[in-house]
């Protein structure tokens, strides 16, 4: 099936300053995004959705396509990931150009590997939309709260003398990417499909980065997938 590369890139990062071309490991953060797209072979166009021209550049000279700059409204602190795919899936359909499905990448995603890219789309042959995910660290059903008077309290009190293996295992978004049927995608106006299938990664590749020290686990935790990484992978 004929499918696009959506890396979303946007200049206006406020808790990390230029977040998305920031050095990582010695190189702008999101070459590796692109590099992983290109390097898979799966996508008939990797293209970056930015308003910025600076990132626009950097992408260009990765060899991912700008084709057009991101809109003010989708440019935002407020627009979600759904509304920036919906803009790009229509831009390309005003230029006659349509894709069977697509993979939206994050651009602070340095652990996407062309083979999880792989595994994604091909999971998708069975599936509407596929998520990577991982297994909370800690059972979320023993979480802590603060009542009206500041004091610790349990969430939800019934758990609290569980066994932990005796707990359902929860899992969270990684934060990397998401494969997705275009058709299933223009229907519900989400990659969350109904139809949404699991990719599990471990802990050791995924991690949020959202502040300067989240920024340094990154790293951390990125060269030692890298000095474990098997031969054969991208």
């Amino acid at each position: 099936m004929s499918a696009l590369a959506i890396i979303t890139a946007r200049g206006g990062s406020k808790r990390i300053p230029r977040k998305n071309i920031r050095p990582f490991a010695g190189r702008p953060i999101l070459l590796y995004s692109i590099e992983a797209a290109l390097s898979s072979g799966l996508f008939d166009e990797v293209m970056v959705s930015t308003e910025d021209p600076e990132i626009a550049q950097i992408a260009q000279n990765a060899g991912a396509q700008v084709p057009f700059l991101r809109s003010r409204e989708t440019a935002g602190d407020y627009a979600s990931t759904d509304d920036v795919i919906r803009e790009v899936l229509d831009a390309y359909a005003a230029r006659g150009k349509t894709f069977d499905a697509f993979c939206c990448i994050y651009p602070t995603a340095p652990f996407v590997t062309a083979q999880k890219l792989q595994t994604a789309m091909e999971m998708l042959r069975e599936a509407d939309s596929v998520m990577p995910v991982v297994a909370f660290s800690y059972p979320v059903w023993r979480g802590l709260r603060l009542d009206e008077q500041g004091r610790l309290c349990y969430r939800w009190p019934e758990y609290a003398t569980a066994r932990s293996q005796d707990l359902e295992k929860l899992y969270h978004d990684c934060g990397q990417f998401y494969a997705c049927r275009t058709r299933a995608f223009l229907r519900e106006g989400t990659t969350d499909t109904r139809n949404m299938v699991p990719l599990f990664l471990p802990e050791t590749e995924v991690q949020d980065i959202d502040t300067l020290e989240d920024w340094a686990l990154a790293e951390a935790k990125y060269r030692e997938m890298v000095k474990h990484r098997r031969p054969k992978e991208d």
